[in-house]
This record gives structure tokens, sequence and C-alpha cells, in this order.
């Protein structure tokens, strides 16, 4: 096999093989949480946990790749929400798209809420996450449709409760999210609610469904 054709083959393996631990990862993080061992992802992607380490050395390398394109779809709708001449959109905005992904990509509010400061470009993404959100909200405010006492803190519940109320949702995890959020957007809004309430929403639960049973 000539040399240059060995090498392409080399590196459609290492291709191949880079796209399958990250798909085993995001996989795993979805089920177990983004603390499921290097060597479990590992076997899951069907690699030698030497390969894993070759390609992600640490445990915040491997999560923060698995969700970069995930926190860089975040940073485009803050600064869309930023460019929308309706503050009051462009939050309702953030807030939905930010929730919905949250609903289809398990695993990612860990990951969004974890701290790698060692992972200098994941980290430097969410500080542009956190100062263009904080533009937001002030913005929003400003406007006189978001009430004054919202907090930026207050995005983080928003998050969990999120993450709470699409916990054992299934396929209807979506709406479930955005009837939630639906509801949450009406008590952040300044003043009385404006509207009709959020559409009902197709989701059936019951405590057995949650649990899993």
């Amino acid at each position: 096999m000539p040399a240059q054709t060995s090498q392409n083959v080399l590196r459609a393996d290492a291709r191949q093989n880079r796209e399958r631990i990250l798909t085993a990862a995001r996989e795993a993080y979805a089920l177990h949480g983004i603390d499921v061992p290097m060597a479990t992802i590992a076997r899951r992607a069907g690699v030698g946990v030497a390969t894993l380490y070759r390609r992600f050395p640490t445990r915040a390398a491997l999560v923060s790749e698995s969700f970069a394109e995930q926190l860089a779809h975040c940073v485009a709708a803050l600064y869309e929400g930023l460019e929308d001449l309706d503050p009051w959109r462009g939050f309702c905005s953030v807030i939905e798209q930010v929730c919905l992904m949250q609903a289809t990509e398990r695993g990612f509010t860990q990951a969004f809420l974890a701290q790698f400061p060692e992972h200098t470009e994941y980290a430097e993404e969410r500080t542009r996450a956190e100062q263009a959100l904080a533009r937001l909200v002030g913005r929003a405010k400003a406007s006189g449709q978001l009430r004054q006492d919202f907090d930026v803190n207050d995005i983080i519940l928003v998050v969990l409760a999120n993450c709470g109320a699409t916990t054992g949702a299934g396929e209807e995890a979506a709406a479930a999210s955005r009837r939630l959020v639906a509801y949450l957007l009406q008590s952040f809004r300044a003043g009385p609610a404006a509207g009709p309430g959020p559409l009902p929403s197709p989701v059936q639960l019951d405590l057995d469904r949650i649990h899993g049973r």
C-alpha cells in the first residue's frame, strides 16, 4: 500500500475513533452524568483506554469536547438575542432555545454548569456566554419588560427546573420543557401577565413512569 494511502487510512480511522468516543460519551453522560469513568466510555465506544486518553487526556477535555457544539450554539443564541430589537423577545428566545437543547441533549446541563478552568478554550467560551447572558438580562430589565428583582443567577434555577421537568419525560421531554418555560417566562415578565397561558401539554406522566418503573 502506498505511504500516502496508508496515512489517509490512519487519519480516517482516527476520525472514526474520535467520533465513536464522543458519541459514546454523550450517551453515557445522558444516562449517568458527567462523572462516568473514562474506561466505561472507552468500552462503550469499542476502543482501548489508551486510544481514548490519546485523544482526550483528561475528563474535562472529553466532557467539554462532547458538548462543544451545544455550547457554541448557546453562545450564538445569546448574541442573536442581544441583536433583537425587542429586548424581551430576545430574552425569551434565548431561554427557550437553551432549555429546548437541554431537553434534547441529555447530559448537557451538567456540562454547562461544570467548571473546567484547566480547559482554557471551553472556559473562555463559557465566560463569553455568562457575559452575554448578563447583558441580555440587563437589557430586558432596562426596557421595563423583565421584572426588576430578576437576577442573572435565576437562570441557573431555570436550567435546574427544566432538567427536573424533562427527567423521566422520555420522548415528550421537549413538550414538557416548552410548557414549563412558558409558565416561567410569564412569571418573569414585569407587570400583570399578558396574553393567554401556555398551550395544553400532551405529556402524560405519573410517578411510576418518572421513576422508570
